[in-house]
């Protein structure tokens, strides 16, 4: 199955959290490696919709808040670096059908 094309990814989870400098878990260092940054990210977007077009998603578990899937792919990055990832969606449970996206991992974490 696929994530559909317009699963929601908030503007705010790229650029107040996955472009931002976090001490705990911190991903923006990872995404710059490919260009990723707080100036461009709609292309951060527009990587991670290419990857769940190309990619099928595997439901990973379910809990109290809903439905999580796992997409696995690779970020084609703006400078030519592409990352290995694997993006976290979930459906929840008050919004039958409607994708979110919650987090991406780099993949040598994941493992």
């Amino acid at each position: 199955m696929r994530i559909p094309s317009d699963a929601i990814i908030t503007p705010d989870k790229l650029t107040k959290y996955l472009l931002v400098y976090q001490e705990d878990s911190d991903k923006s260092l990872f995404l710059a490696r490919a260009g990723f940054t707080s100036e461009n990210p709609d292309a951060l977007e527009n990587a991670i919709r290419k990857i769940i077009a190309e990619n099928d998603a595997i439901h990973d578990r379910t809990n109290k808040f809903g439905d999580y899937y796992e997409v696995e792919g690779e970020l084609i990055g703006v400078n030519g670096v592409n990352l290995g990832v694997v993006t976290i969606w979930i459906v929840r449970i008050e919004d039958k059908d409607i994708y979110r996206f919650v987090t991406l991992i780099p993949q040598e974490k994941k493992k």
